[in-house]
């Protein structure tokens, strides 16, 4: 088993024992009080676990001692600090509740399956029993998808942890593939694949603490999924436990033998069966990595040389694009970590400057462009992607940019916790669209998130800060991240974080985005589904489910419901 989940913290990210990036230092929160107009930041300090009273379980003993017969009693956890481990994701909405001491969703039981045999096993009797299964790997899902909730009738929920299973079973270096079980951590599965020069190269923000079969199941993306490629784009089959038995997809370069069953994998969350082993494309590790910063004068022309670096096929790793408000509080916000002056100091004059005589203007858009494989290859591609920025009159800012970039990409949601212990609230939320509609759907959305942050506000005249980028390109498109920081009302916070959601999520649907690029359905975007899907689509979706869990004991409320 790679990561000891009770080690890491129960009611927010990463490690237990993880440091407090933003300890001591007061320079950030009266920067952000004032960003929010607000007079000075809240304590609001979780409820700590030993204050905290679980429900009873609701697994009678017989059924206890099934799973163990299945995995051993030492794999059937059940004390208060598994259960509570184990309750909900680490999504805003979740983490409302947990630090608010509701632990209402907590499982009976959590177990550990060391193969696909006991990973079956443990489904079908879960499904014989009416207990609900909630699969987990690392649980990191920010949209609802691991909540260990029961459906109607079910006698319980056990969540099943998949994570002994976190070998390279195979690799084929001629068909470039290898074979693996879906409860390797990102970090386990990346130097188990180095020892033989391969990558996956799914780099993910939750790398550290997620799992191939959550990257699976959640249809998700990783960082650098221009060279890589997304979840659909580098799994070729799956095999899953399922309450009808094993279901292995085909896994073939190409086949015309009907439709390509391993697509009804890709974001299943969990809702058909447990995902035990992957077949997935590989690559060779790459030899460098150049990633480089620019600054554009306005988000569309940023746009622009996103999309004209895309449909060039120049072989990029990513391409990132912040717009200005985002890279405005990013750039001021490390000023403030690092306690640096906000005052006019000699070093700002003259990076004023500097961008003035470069016809850049005080609030640029900074886009980092990454770019990885062999040296002469990169170095053709670093020299094309830099000749479209700057014939968009970007201003190069050199390596440092893209390498702070690079060194901090995984440490982005340490800095939550904090905030959400100063009274802050902060999210995320993400979507793509066609090149055409980016403009549009990037003012409209932030527009909506803006407003109801503004309705929602606990005191008059304070407001909320809400920021987007480019984070994956397309050749046909883009998507856009949001990132939203907001006073919270203590007395409502979640309604309060459910309008928001709401009105960006409408705003989405309305303007021609996804309801989700990488995140997932869970419960948070399932209201909304059959925008998307249209009413035959959720049928056939329900008739999958039915076929292969007719007890709807499989994560039950996520994605679709019976």
């Amino acid at each position: 088993m790679g990561i000891n989940r009770t080690k890491m913290r129960w009611n927010g990210w990463g490690w237990a024992d993880a440091p407090d990036p933003l300890s001591g230092n007061e320079a950030v929160w009266e920067w952000m009080a004032s960003e929010l107009g607000m007079g000075a930041l809240m304590l609001t300090p979780a409820i700590p676990l030993e204050e905290i009273e679980l429900p009873a379980s609701r697994l009678s003993i017989t059924a206890l001692n099934g799973l163990a017969e299945i995995v051993g009693e030492e794999w059937v956890k059940t004390t208060k600090s598994d259960r509570a481990s184990y309750a909900r994701g680490k999504s805003y909405h979740d983490l409302l509740h947990l630090r608010a001491g509701n632990l209402s969703d907590a499982p009976d039981a959590v177990v550990f399956p060391a193969n696909p045999l006991e990973t079956l096993e443990i489904v079908q009797a879960c499904s014989e029993r009416h207990i609900a299964l909630v699969p987990t790997g690392g649980g990191s899902s920010v949209v609802g998808g691991v909540t260990a909730s029961p459906g109607k009738d079910q006698q319980g929920v056990v969540v099943l942890d998949t994570t002994r299973m976190g070998r390279v079973l195979t690799t084929d270096t001629d068909a470039m593939t290898a074979v693996v079980e879906a409860g390797a951590w990102g970090p386990e599965l990346e130097e188990q694949l180095n020892e033989f020069g391969l990558t996956l190269g799914h780099y993910p923000q939750s790398f550290e603490f997620s799992t191939v079969g959550g990257w699976i199941a959640a249809s998700g993306a990783g960082q650098q999924s221009s060279k890589f490629g997304r979840a659909t784009r580098w799994l070729v089959g799956a095999k899953l436990a399922t309450p009808k038995g094993f279901w292995t997809t085909e896994c073939f370069p190409g086949s015309a033998a009907g439709p390509n069953l391993t697509d009804l994998v890709l974001g299943s969350e969990g809702t058909i069966g447990v995902i035990t082993e992957a077949t997935v494309r590989v690559q060779k590790k790459p030899q460098v990595k150049d990633y480089r910063g620019y600054l554009f004068k306005s988000f569309a022309d940023g746009v622009t040389a996103a999309r004209r670096i895309s449909q060039a096929k120049l072989p990029v790793a990513m391409v990132r694009l912040s717009d200005a408000d985002e890279t405005h509080f990013f750039r001021t916000f490390s000023d403030a970590q690092k306690k640096k002056s906000f005052g006019r100091s000699i070093k700002k004059a003259i990076e004023r400057q500097v961008l003035k005589s470069n016809g850049v203007p005080d609030r640029p858009c900074v886009m980092i462009i990454g770019i990885e494989g062999h040296q002469h290859d990169v170095d053709i591609c670093q020299k094309k992607t830099a000749h479209i920025a700057k014939s968009l009159g970007a201003m190069a800012v050199g390596k440092s940019p893209g390498t702070q970039w690079y060194q901090g990409r995984f440490h982005g949601p340490y800095a939550r916790d904090p905030m959400l212990d100063h009274g802050l609230g902060v999210d995320t939320l993400e979507t793509s669209t066609r090149w055409s509609n980016i403009a549009n759907l990037h003012e409209t959305v932030l527009a909506a998130i803006d407003k109801a942050m503004r309705e929602g506000a606990p005191v008059a005249g304070t407001h909320g800060i809400v920021m987007s980028h480019i984070s994956h390109t397309y050749v046909d498109g883009a998507s856009l991240y949001f990132t939203f920081v907001f006073p919270r009302d203590l007395e409502r916070e979640v309604p309060q974080w459910l309008a928001i959601k709401k009105a960006a999520t409408e705003t989405i649907v309305e303007q021609g985005g996804t309801i989700s690029h990488h995140h997932g359905v869970g419960t948070d975007h399932a209201a909304w589904l059959i925008e998307e899907k249209g009413p035959v689509g959720m049928n056939v979706l329900r008739a999958i489910k039915t076929e292969l869990d007719a007890n709807g004991v499989m994560n039950p409320g996520k994605l679709i419901s019976q």
